[in-house]
């Protein structure tokens, strides 16, 4: 079955909604949306939209842009826009995260925050930096070097 579904009015499902992909994702404005590929941990900037982080344990964290290697959004909410300003933000859900496990290696459990490198994120070491910064969970490790793992998304 294929083809989309446009109904105006309210739905009412008496079972299980089954989503096969991943996430949640929201449609932000974003600087510079060419230079944000799939898995960038994005913050918001000073104009209020997002950009990719830059510093470790930034509060501003917002999420990660949405659909790296094999996980998609499952629902995308607002959803208009042009695609040249905005990118989906993953905030619920599984998604690829691009880390460096230079700065330390990252476990399975570990929580993430943002990093120094542009757009990536990193083991969260600090716990007093940690509160307001994190952007997930990791859900495999990454022993060395920079890399694409799934996180299971849990801003805070």
């Amino acid at each position: 079955m294929g083809g989309d579904v446009n109904v105006t009015g309210n739905v009412t499902v008496g079972g299980d909604v089954l989503l096969p992909n991943r996430d949640i994702a929201e449609k932000f404005e974003v600087e510079n949306a060419g230079k944000c590929p799939p898995g960038t941990v994005m913050v918001i900037g000073g104009s209020g939209t997002l950009k990719p982080c830059d510093k470790r344990y930034d509060k501003r964290a917002a999420g990660i842009v949405s659909g790296a290697e094999t996980l998609r959004n499952a629902i995308t909410l607002g959803a208009s826009g042009d695609p040249n300003k905005n990118a989906k933000i993953a905030l619920i859900g599984t998604a690829y995260c691009y880390v460096d496990a230079d700065i330390t290696p990252i476990e399975v459990g570990d929580m993430v925050t943002t990093s120094d490198t542009f757009g990536h994120g990193m083991k969260a070491t600090d716990r007093a930096e940690s509160f307001g910064a994190t952007i997930g969970k990791a859900l495999a490790p990454l022993e060395r070097g920079k890399g694409l793992i799934p996180l299971l998304l849990a801003l805070q």
